[in-house]
Order: C-alpha cells, then structure tokens, then sequence
C-alpha cells in the first residue's frame, strides 16, 4: 500500500451534490486538488527556492503556544522529521485547533529570526480540516512515550514521531532492495499471505481516474519492458488479447451509475442465471454483460446501493434509492478488477451504521481514527492477479500465481 504525503487524491462530495461520476469529474473538493502553490513540509523546509512565495500547508498540529499577541503552531505532514512553524496572527480564528488536529494553512514562507529553523510561514489564512480531542489522544505533547506503551495503538502510532520515521525509513529501505534486486536481474514475485482481516484497499487514496490512470501507466510500462514475454502469452497463449489491450489503453473507460447498470441488464435479451435486481449485488455475469455492453471498454459502476457495501462507506444520503459513494471497476474477460469506496469521515454516521450492525464494540479503533485529526479520505483495492489475467488473457487464475493454494495442492 502506498501513501503520498498529506496529499488527498479524493475527497468526499459536500452535502447536495451527486456522487454520479460522467467522464472528466473526480471527486475532489473545491480549492483541494493539487495546485502549484501547496507544499509537503519539507519541501516548505529547504527554504530558498520558496522563500517570499505563497504556499498551502496540509498537516497535522504538533505544537500549540499561545503568547499575548500571536500564536506559534508546529505543522507536521509525515514527509520530514522536523515541523514546520506557521505565525499565526491574533485577528486570525484557531478556535478548535489542539495538538493532533488536522490543518490546512495558506500564508507566505519568510526567513525565521529564530536559531531552531531557518523559515517559518505567516498565515494569512487558516482552516480545520479535522478536529481532535487532545485530552483523549493517548499521545501527549510534552511527553515520551516508550516503544512498549505506543505499541498498545497501532492505529494510531504513525503519529508519534518515532513512528512516522521509522515509516519513511522502511519506504527507503523498501525502495533500496527493489532497485538492487531488479539491478542485478532478480524477478519479483509475490508468495502466499494469509490474514484475518479483509484489507480491501485500507488507507489507499479513492478517485477512479486514479484507477484508470495506475492501470493504463502499468499496462504501457509492462509493454514496453516485457514485450517478448507478453508476445507470447498473446501469441499462444491468448491469440487476440493484443488487440483487446490496445482497445482499452486508447479509449477512455466507461461510467455508470449502479441504478443505469441494473436498466441495462434488465432490458437485456440475456438470459441470466442470477436475475438483476434493483438492491442485489452483481454477479460475474452481469459484470461481463455490462464490459460487453459498453464495447468491451473497461467500466466504472459507481453508487451501490447503502445495504450491500461495508459500514465504511460513505453514505450519499440520497433517495428514494439509498446509495454510497462505491465504486467498480468491470474489465473484459473478468469482471471486477478494482473496488472502492469514499470513507465515512462523519463520526455521527459512522457511529450509528456501526451500532446498526452490532460492530460498536469491535470497531472503537475505527471511530478514534476519526476523532484525532481526521481528514476526507478513501480507499480501493485491484486484484493483482486477476490483472495479470486480464492483460496477458490467462482465464484460470492458478496460472498467474507462483504458488497458489487451493484443494491438495499446498505441498511447500
């Protein structure tokens, strides 16, 4: 799983507006897609090639001081060790704002008078983005705490100093024995995990340009390394798959809402053995039906309906038909290839929908992630596999996995 820094890919839809996506919208907030002015802190921290500029801040508040005529606030984002101090003048709101709260702070980057920084920004403006109760946060702002008591809250220990470098320092690592590894002619594959959780996508950043884009710059990028070795699955293994490949990486791929998608079955001449009802998940042959319909493009099925997607969705509170902001992604050959969904970031939803479903208890943890310094945020995940198989045209999955576990079959 990858993050970016304090970079919000997608953000959930403001209240009244429709969570139906049509080709070129994304669901991003006004003023909250990347622009040139926003920076990662330690981008803000090298300083000169910034200084004078106005710049935009994400992050989440380490420090508070509050003095007779300003107020100083340290800024982290996870992108660097050390804090970014914003100046905050006294006609300026930072009403809610505590240690741990969730911040978004526009102003200009100046050279610091002080000897612990070399720059500090003086806001011009500064909001919210989400509160945190800092009297509940088991983190405290003047304390150290030991690596056996922040082991007691693995959710929330990536915002302990020590954690958050130890997270960058793993992604180094990571990255260093992938370059050395691919440098001296390993392959890299993927052995068996087993897990007690379902996982699908948790933490990863929600937009379904993101999915299209990742899955035409992956398939172009094994294109151009791997072209013998592709040939000859297209050749023998799959005669025709080329062609289908180059359909979708040249066309745009499709949006439909769930309700569109359950018309289109219905009006159908097909014969189904699952009857498409309005309410019901879709089955793999509705999902192929649907890739067919559309020309065998890859289709998005956006907006499921509220009963049948996970507690964590984020719900459109629209009608008649009660829906959240989900999301498929259908490719020919397979049918789902990715899922997704917008995350609930309103505690008072997500408390009732957990109540709902008896999961109060054993998803306290997931209400805290709320309640200290949360931000709009979503999630998907692709079936690497099931990828493999639809861009090499592989129809039993068994035969893109190194080791694959099924009945009789794990003798490693």
């Amino acid at each position: 799983m990858w993050s970016r820094g304090s970079r919000l890919l997608g953000l959930p839809l403001p209240p009244g507006v429709s969570a139906i996506l049509r080709r070129g919208e994304s669901l991003c907030l006004p003023n909250s897609c990347r622009n040139d002015s926003r920076l990662k802190v330690v981008e803000a921290l090298s300083g000169a090639a910034f200084e004078e500029q106005e710049v935009q801040i994400q992050g989440w508040v380490r420090a508070v001081r509050v003095q007779k005529e300003i107020t100083f606030l340290n800024i982290n984002d996870g992108s660097s060790l050390q804090s970014l101090q914003i100046v905050a003048r006294p006609d300026l709101d930072i009403s809610g704002i505590t240690f741990g709260s969730a911040v978004e702070i526009w102003g200009k980057l100046v050279q610091s008078p002080h000897k612990k920084q070399s720059i500090e920004l003086l806001a011009d403006k500064i909001r919210l983005v989400g509160a945190c109760n800092s009297v509940d946060l088991p983190f405290k702002i003047k304390e150290r705490h030991s690596l056996e008591y922040i082991r007691q809250f693995p959710h929330l220990r990536c915002k302990t100093n020590v954690f958050s470098s130890l997270l960058r320092i793993r992604s180094e690592a990571s990255a260093a024995f992938h370059s050395f590894f691919k440098d001296n002619g390993f392959v890299h594959i993927h052995t068996p995990i087993i897990t007690s959780n379902d996982c699908e996508g948790a933490g990863e950043i929600f937009q379904i340009e993101v999915m299209e884009n990742l899955f035409k710059s992956a398939t172009s990028f094994i294109l151009s390394k791997s072209p013998d070795d592709v040939e000859l699955f297209h050749k023998y293994v799959a005669p025709g798959q080329k062609g289908r490949v180059e359909q979708m990486l040249k066309n745009s791929f499709q949006v439909l809402s769930y309700t569109e998608a359950i018309d289109i079955l219905k009006r159908s001449m097909e014969t189904f053995k699952y009857e498409p009802k309005w309410g019901c998940d879709l089955q793999t042959e509705h999902e192929n039906y649907l890739v067919k319909h559309c020309g065998n493009i890859p289709v998005f099925v956006v907006n499921y309906p509220y009963d049948i997607k996970p507690f964590y969705a984020r719900d459109n509170q629209d009608g008649p038909q009660h829906t959240v902001a989900a999301v498929d992604l259908l490719v020919p050959g397979i049918g789902e290839l990715c899922g997704g969904s917008l995350r609930e970031e309103r505690l008072d939803l997500l408390q009732s929908r957990l109540k709902q479903h008896g999961l109060k208890d054993t998803y306290q943890w997931y209400e805290e992630l709320r309640q200290f310094g949360s931000v709009p945020h979503g999630g998907f995940g692709l079936g690497f596999e099931r990828y493999l198989q639809c861009i090499l045209g592989v129809e039993n999955i068994k035969d893109v996995i190194p080791f694959p576990r099924f009945s009789h079959s794990c003798l490693l």
